[in-house]
């Protein structure tokens, strides 16, 4: 049964408006004071409604509050009547908010203050962020939105209600967030359109990985990314078990014989450009379940291994914004779904499995099973000969020990390549990290009895050579990526305000997107 699509999300319906033409049913205001000439002052609203905007902050920082402290969680007052307005919530720009990261941050922090005082009809007054963002003010509302969006994440569809509480939420709530700019125009139209589409499309790579493995077996990935993707540009095509053997996927079958389900090979489709133009092609790891195999995992945080999944649904995610977003370029994911469990027919230590491309890999280590899956992905991947491999995978804990939640580790030896790779980061405010691979690396992964061995000879540097294995099954002429999110792929709300405390982030689906972008 396939994941439904609308259940783990709050509704916010974001909208631009006239400044002058509020709605009189609106009762509530969201202000951002900055650091004027000689004061703090609120401006966007009027002369005679900013004067008395600037007099409230300036009472509320007498108390000994900084800008700095009302950009974190704002205040919110309620008033008689402030024309028209019987609720303020006053939020501070201070000199650190510099970045479109800083207003995603922001628009997070907004979206926290109103849901906590039970607002769900708000006017954001934009005038001061319009004056800090005057070179890219559109862009400035994406992300300011995107964080927003973002913060309204709820994976609550497994949660029982009362019977009373149920009859309440028949009308899921919308809360509605008004804009307040001078002028409309298509260009502030489009960045909220892009906001919602992207957000939406990272809520569903959220959805993937929040997913139990029960509830989200390698059939079920796969028959969620269908229904999801109809209605789009994106063409579909699963292959079931006898497929992936008659095509040689040695290490996705093999990977899959431990487990009563059956494997699935997913491929996304987009052509948004001429034929002849390259496509950019993704490729992500899709372990809906990771008990480590015969070389079984500790049972501590086991039940984590449910976001094994996550570099496959951030491919899905990003292939579903690439189609809605309908950019102009030629694209396609694959993602190698299955399980990792030690049933009678699982891999044993010391086995060997032939990859797509004909290379041959010692299984020393059955837990080391997600490079085994990519290898087929990425040597079929090459066949097609894109423009560009990049590949998401939560693949080593090596990464997490070196980089914790806070960095996403980019690999490749392409310097052009890493100079895309961190300049897209940096557009959409993800923190990426360049990892090293060197011929040492590949040293460590040779077999003893075959061509490689699933895990290194030496000590250290466990995702580095896991990245130069990965690398043997693409070809030398294509640009290629690794990307490891094992670290920010979940749990990473104590770095990130617009993402939950616990559960999927959606990492890298928003950078993916945008290096889509740099080569279309």
């Amino acid at each position: 049964m396939p994941l439904d699509q609308n259940a783990s999300s709050v509704q916010i319906n974001v909208r631009l408006r006239s400044a002058k033409a509020r709605d009189p049913k609106c009762t509530t205001v969201v202000v951002f004071a900055r650091k004027g000439k000689t004061k703090s002052e609120v401006s966007g609203m009027g002369p005679e409604l900013d004067k008395r905007l600037s007099e409230i902050v300036a009472s509320i920082l007498e108390n000994g509050l900084s800008l700095e402290d009302l950009k974190k969680a704002g205040t919110f007052l309620r008033l008689a009547d402030l024309n028209g307005y019987q609720n303020v919530a006053v939020f501070g720009l201070d000199e650190k908010v510099k970045t479109h990261e800083d207003l995603r941050r922001l628009g997070a922090s907004v979206l926290a203050c109103l849901k906590s005082n039970k607002v769900t009809d708000a006017d954001i007054a934009f005038g001061p962020i319009a004056t800090l963002f005057k070179s890219s003010l559109a862009d400035a509302a994406q992300a300011f939105v995107e964080g927003a969006l973002l913060a309204a994440y709820d994976f609550n569809k497994f949660k029982t209600k009362k019977k009373e509480d149920s009859k309440k939420d028949e009308e899921p709530k919308e809360t509605k967030l008004h804009l307040l700019v001078e002028k409309k125009n298509t260009a502030f139209d489009k960045a909220i359109d892009t906001a919602s589409t992207l957000v939406d499309c990272v809520n569903f790579t959220r959805d993937l990985g929040n997913t139990p493995g029960n509830l989200m077996t390698p059939e079920i990935l796969a028959d969620s990314t269908v229904k999801k993707a109809k209605g789009t540009a994106l063409k579909v095509t699963i292959w079931d078990r006898a497929r992936i053997v008659k095509e040689k996927f040695g290490g996705l079958l093999g990977v899959s014989l431990g487990s009563a389900v059956d494997p699935r090979f997913i491929i996304m489709e987009y052509n948004g450009a001429a034929k002849s133009k390259k496509p950019v092609c993704f490729v992500g790891k899709g372990l809906t379940f990771d008990s480590g195999g015969i070389s079984i995992k500790p049972s501590a945080a086991m039940e984590e291994m449910k976001f094994d999944k996550c570099g496959g649904a951030t491919v899905i995610g990003t292939m579903l914004a690439i189609a809605k977003l309908k950019l102009k370029i030629n694209a396609v994911g694959f993602v190698p779904a299955t399980e990792n469990m030690p049933g009678p027919l699982a891999n044993k230590p010391g086995d060997i499995l032939t990859a797509r491309n004909g290379k041959t890999v010692e299984v020393d280590n059955t837990d080391a099973e997600g490079r085994l899956i990519l290898m087929d992905a990425l040597s079929y991947a090459t066949e097609h000969k894109p423009a560009v491999i990049f590949d998401a995978a939560t693949l080593t804990g090596a990464c997490v020990i070196a980089l914790g939640n806070i960095h996403t580790g980019a690999f490749t030896r392409d310097s052009k390549l890493r100079k895309k790779i961190l300049e897209a980061a940096d557009n959409t405010g993800e923190l990426v990290w360049p990892m090293p691979i060197h011929d040492n690396h590949v040293s460590d992964m040779k077999g003893t009895y075959a061509d490689l061995c699933n895990i290194s000879s030496n000590r250290g540097a466990g995702a580095s050579t896991a990245a130069a294995f990965l690398e043997q099954f693409v070809d030398k002429e294509i640009p290629w990526a690794h990307f490891d999110i094992a670290g920010t792929a979940w749990h990473v709300g104590n770095r990130l305000n617009y993402c939950s405390k616990k559960g999927a982030s959606g990492s890298m689906v928003r950078t993916f997107v945008e290096l889509a972008r740099m080569f279309g």
